[in-house]
């Protein structure tokens, strides 16, 4: 299981409590966030034994082939311009191993009415704010779907909240994208 810009450990205390014995890395590009998820682990009392902590740029790191049964990017792919999502999302499904789950949960836009502008000013704000306090390099939301189902990932089931600013997704790796599959959904784009 590979959790992607875990942050200060939340979601990983979740896992660790219901997988005890899950191989869980952990990758992050603050190694303050890394720091701050293993000591939100030890004040639990559980243990680090099968966690492997990762201080990495995401757009950098070169993971193993196959290695993951489960992958995780929560509120982390909104982070990426397009041509860095599609890159990172083939590095990571690279890393995928075959029938591997993809859980995100994630922003998005609506497609009309109120909620859409409700969400289109949000994100204004939002990537403003943290590009000017970040260095975000996205400017914009990039719906990942494209990317995921070139990389043979079918999406299984979507709910959405806050009046659908929000989206949790399950995708599961269908199977392993041809290069010609590949080349075929970015000319669909």
């Amino acid at each position: 299981m590979v959790i992607m810009g875990e942050g200060n450990g939340r979601f990983l205390l979740s896992c660790r409590r219901a997988l005890t014995s899950a191989h869980i890395t952990c990758v992050d590009a603050s190694l303050r966030m890394l720091q701050l998820a293993q000591a939100r682990l030890i004040e639990e009392g559980l243990s680090l034994r099968g966690i492997e902590f990762v201080h990495a740029d995401a757009l950098r790191w070169k993971p193993r082939r196959d290695s993951f049964d489960l992958i995780v990017t929560h509120f982390f792919l909104d982070c990426f311009r397009a041509d860095q999502l599609e890159q990172l999302i083939g590095t990571i499904a690279a890393a995928a191993a075959p029938k591997a789950e993809w859980l995100i949960a994630d922003f998005q836009v609506p497609d009309a009415g109120w909620r859409r502008l409700r969400a289109r000013a949000v994100h204004l704000l939002m990537y403003a704010f943290f590009r000017v306090v970040a260095g975000l390099p996205a400017k914009t939301l990039i719906c990942p779907d494209p990317f995921l189902v070139a990389n043979g990932f079918m999406l299984q089931s979507r709910r959405l909240s806050e009046w659908g600013l929000l989206h949790t997704d399950r995708w599961i790796r269908d199977q392993e994208p041809t290069e010609g599959d590949q080349r075929n959904e970015t000319l669909k784009r």
